[in-house]
């Protein structure tokens, strides 16, 4: 049974149909990746797990259980989204940040625990962990969201375009991360639109193109696929 699977699933915006039939699944212990174009659905997809909007087709279970239809109530049951564009409570200071992650949780001790893997993770925001999360860099609150999201122990991390707007050193970086946070036992779904990195860490991916899957198999498997690579990788066919 797949920790987290997608049947049938459509979504629209009035009459804009964002997804049409979506279907795919997250393994335990997988990085599953969506790759696509700007509109494709890729987000909306992340958002109608979230129930964040909500979808009139299909179906979305998490332990082979439905998901319910509140976003504070996905978030109960362990599915986490770090949203696209960094969006850090910019007048609080990062610990404080940090500490909202876990605002479900009870367990005082385990959340300092946490928080100091947090930091050990990402030195950077204990050296500023006092400073306003707004006057932080891209790449440091791009850093805040994903500790703040760790913060909540996440059964599935659901990342919505982490490398937008970086520097390509820093890229490197974020990506590094998502490879180190999935061996120390975190399921994620990433959403992304730099293909070629997204591909490399992913055990499986799929395609989103105008709201459905059109391909799909293993981020090696995409990589050499000739047409992802015309149109994802900027790779021209050869004659």
């Amino acid at each position: 049974m797949a920790l987290l699977e997608i049947k049938d699933v459509s979504v629209a915006y009035g009459g804009i149909q964002a997804l049409q039939g979506v279907s795919i699944h997250v393994n335990k212990g997988e990085i599953v990746t969506i790759i696509g174009a700007n509109g494709a659905g890729k987000s909306s997809l992340l958002n109608a797990i979230s129930s964040m909007v909500p979808y009139h087709e299909g179906e979305i279970t998490y332990q082979g259980e439905r998901l319910p239809d509140k976003p504070y109530n996905v978030v109960a049951q362990g599915i986490i989204q770090v949203p696209e564009g960094r969006q850090v409570f910019a007048n609080l200071n990062v610990e404080e940040n940090l500490r909202i992650g876990a605002y479900l949780r009870r367990d005082r001790e385990g959340i300092e625990d946490d928080l100091e893997h947090v930091y050990t993770r990402f030195p950077r925001l204990k050296e500023r962990r006092r400073q306003y999360a707004g006057s932080l860099s891209g790449g440091e609150q791009q850093m805040l969201v994903i500790g703040r999201g760790l913060m909540s122990r996440p059964g599935v991390l659901l990342l919505d375009e982490p490398s937008l707007g970086l520097a390509p050193l820093l890229v490197a970086e974020i990506f590094s991360i998502v490879n180190d946070i999935n061996e120390e036992g975190t399921t994620l779904l990433l959403v992304e639109q730099n293909a070629k990195k997204a591909l490399t860490v992913a055990d499986r991916a799929y395609v989103l193109e105008t709201g459905n899957i059109i391909h799909e198999g293993s981020g090696t498997e995409l990589l050499t696929d000739p047409a992802v690579q015309e149109a994802y990788l900027g790779t021209k066919r050869s004659a």
